[in-house]
């Protein structure tokens, strides 16, 4: 893995568009109309979708198959960072409260869709590393500025980029093998695990996913200092290859992706599903 690392820090400076997903479709989604929807997280066997708000107020499960919608949550902050198991029978959110103190308070609470079961599991809770599903080996947070990396009970802190920067959007490739994260002031990098060998991969791929494990989907947006003006969906390979997965008629943001399947929102409220042929 190292020498993919240093291919990359070679080739990316010329990076070139390049076709690393074969789309087989881009349908778009008839969910509930509503203009500050975005995406929260798509289930591993691509049969449902989490939905909230540009404020990730609320959380709504709504099923492709059938086109239900089902609330589960009405609270601030429930769309933030939700966890879904990887059966996707369950899923971990929080609930923010803000305290008599003005701090953000979270309880976290786990769902069963079977048994429609849910349960408070940590209260009151500014850290927010018990934000995981009952089988999670491994998860990873952000808690102040830099990378929390949790594995059973042991956190480690990761600052791959160095102490003095700060850290958003983390997330484990599928195999639990890197990490891919963006850094405020530096783009967008993956490092191994446990934070080593940090590469950087582009400036415009925010809030990125693992589509596999050699390849992330991103956003790339723009914007004229007050609001998004343009924004395509992007997936770079661990080597530097890039491919544009939308065009600009639309806004396309905050990407989730499964083997075979990745969802977006729009700045209008829209969902969209590609479907990507194996």
């Amino acid at each position: 893995m190292k020498k993919l690392f240093l291919a990359l820090a070679v080739v990316a400076p010329m990076i070139a568009a390049a076709q690393i997903l074969e789309v087989e479709s881009l349908q778009k989604i008839n969910t509930p109309e509503n203009s500050d929807t975005k995406i929260a997280g798509i289930s591993p066997a691509g049969d449902y979708l989490l939905l909230t708000t540009t404020a990730n107020e609320g959380l709504i499960r709504y099923d492709l198959a059938t086109s239900k919608t089902t609330v589960l949550s009405k609270a601030q902050g429930a769309g933030y960072n939700v966890k879904i198991s990887s059966d996707g029978k369950e899923i971990a959110y929080r609930e923010t409260t803000i305290d008599n103190h003005r701090l953000r308070r979270n309880n976290i609470l786990r769902q069963n869709f079977a048994s429609g079961k849910r349960q408070l599991i940590a209260k009151g809770q500014r850290d927010l590393r018990k934000m995981d599903v009952r089988e999670a080996e491994m998860s990873v947070t952000i808690l102040d500025r830099h990378i929390a990396l949790t594995r059973g009970t042991q956190t480690t802190m990761l600052a791959p980029c160095g102490e003095d920067k700060s850290y958003i959007w983390p997330s484990i490739s599928p195999d639990g093998k890197h990490l891919c994260f963006y850094v405020t002031t530096g783009g967008c990098y993956v490092s191994d695990i446990d934070g080593s060998h940090p590469q950087f991969v582009a400036n415009a791929c925010r809030a990125a996913k693992w589509y596999d494990n050699n390849v992330i989907i991103g956003m790339a947006d723009e914007d004229d200092g007050v609001r998004m003006t343009a924004s395509a969906i992007v997936a770079y390979t661990l080597d530097g290859q890039k491919q544009v997965l939308t065009d600009k008629s639309m806004i396309a943001v905050y990407p989730y992706a499964i083997q075979g399947a990745i969802a977006f929102s729009t700045e209008q409220g829209e969902t969209y599903l590609i479907k990507i042929k194996h």
